[in-house]
């Protein structure tokens, strides 16, 4: 299972290392706010609508970052756009902290938003790009699995500080420390290159660039493409942003227990990255995303509204973190296959983005909706309708393993 990874490249590694890098990270940033929605109802008093949209400016806004990081990238390289959106989030992150209201933490939260989205877009097509076309799967998808790390850090860290610190400077705490992304650029500039491809590529000048996949032949890819990607986001957002606070106000569990809980579940969303990465390239990119799918259907009922005790949430809540992360690990490949060199860049940052804008939606309507019919309910409405459109998107998408990006190369020169 990992002889291939001693045929890559130091060059394949090394790109392998800051894109993990930088997953990791960018999800220890993004993933704080989850573990912080229970202090701040509690201490700012805001409602549950509020805290979701909190959680989705940050996810609206990424998807503006993601497509115009995207369309940069095509035009000044993947690794210098990738340094400068590590560097953006970090530090509004690390501004998060300081918010003293409702609406300084809604400005700096969209802020935060513009790098999340763009650091994604840049950094997926960079791996696409450098990692030979056999390895591109296993390889992209088990640089996903850091969003896991990142994801369990932020879990750990909730656990460490909610114990060791008073509530009002626990979450203070965990936004500063969102600054840690930063260093990694240092990283990136030293060891990180442009991809070859890229180079050789003529990429466009003209700011309408931006569009470039918003129009024929690209047109009808991108919307099916865009629509996968806001089922996969909203369903996995309706659930892990509420998540900490379903445990602790439905299920009644500790503060301290539900960072542990968590943790359970992102181990198993740690195996699934992983598994999701051998099966992109093992069965295809379209067969994992619709077992990922119709598992995090199943899994999801069982998880909110099976008679089970908190003991048995436990191993429920490892395979729902397992089946419903596996649909991660092929999309920055099954997207590089889907465009050329020239417009790979916009076309993957405006999928990815504008589903993920989409799919920000749906913690704020779950925060609403909570009001009304209580918090499982609202999770499962909405997370539940997100994998279903996914599924209807991808009956609608083409297979690509096997693909080769320089077969593309071709039939965007016809």
């Amino acid at each position: 299972m990992i002889a291939w990874f001693t045929d890559l490249t130091a060059r394949e590694r090394r790109t392998m290392g800051a894109c993990f890098g930088g997953w990791s990270l960018d999800a220890l940033d993004v993933q704080i706010f989850s573990f912080v929605i229970p202090s701040l109802l509690a201490l700012w008093k805001i409602t549950a609508g509020q805290a979701g949209e909190l959680a989705t400016v940050t996810l609206l806004v990424s998807a503006f970052g993601g497509w115009l990081a995207g369309a940069l990238a095509d035009r000044y390289g993947r690794v210098r756009v990738l340094q400068v959106t590590i560097l953006w989030y970090a530090f509004f992150t690390f501004l998060c902290g300081f918010a003293q209201d409702f609406t300084q933490l809604f400005i700096f939260r969209a802020f935060q938003g513009l790098g999340f989205g763009g650091e994604w877009a840049a950094g997926a097509v960079l791996m696409g790009e450098v990692i030979r076309d056999k390895y591109r799967g296993r390889a992209v998808g088990l640089v996903q699995t850091g969003w896991s790390i990142g994801w369990g850090a932020a879990a750990l860290l909730y656990t460490i500080l909610i114990a060791a610190l008073p509530e009002e400077y626990a979450w203070r705490t965990l936004f500063w420390i969102g600054l840690a992304p930063a260093g990694l650029v240092f990283w990136i500039r030293r060891f990180v290159e442009e991809p070859e491809l890229n180079r050789r590529s003529a990429n466009p000048t003209s700011i309408w660039h931006i569009f470039a996949a918003l129009k024929p032949p690209y047109l009808s890819t991108t919307w099916r493409v865009a629509m996968m990607v806001a089922g996969a986001q909203g369903g996995s957002y309706a659930l892990t942003i509420w998540l900490p606070t379903y445990l602790k106000t439905v299920r009644h569990i500790s503060s301290v227990g539900t960072g542990s809980y968590l943790l359970v579940l992102i181990l198993g969303a740690f195996f699934g990255f992983l598994s999701g990465a051998y099966l992109a390239d093992g069965i295809g990119r379209k067969p994992t995303f619709m077992l990922s799918a119709i598992g995090s259907v199943v899994l999801t009922l069982i998880y909110l509204f099976a008679p089970i005790s908190n003991a048995w949430i436990l191993p429920v809540g490892f395979l729902l973190g397992y089946v419903s992360l596996i649909m991660f690990s092929p999309m920055g490949s099954f997207m590089t296959e889907l465009y050329p060199t020239a417009v790979r860049g916009v076309g993957q940052g405006f999928c990815y983005n504008a589903g993920r804008g989409i799919g920000a939606l749906f913690p704020a309507f779950v925060g609403f909706l909570s009001a009304r019919l209580g918090l499982g309910a609202a999770i499962a409405i909405f997370s539940l309708g997100a994998y279903g459109l996914m599924i209807v998107a991808l009956l609608l998408l083409p297979e690509t393993r096997g693909r080769t990006l320089l077969s593309l190369e071709s039939t965007a020169a016809e």
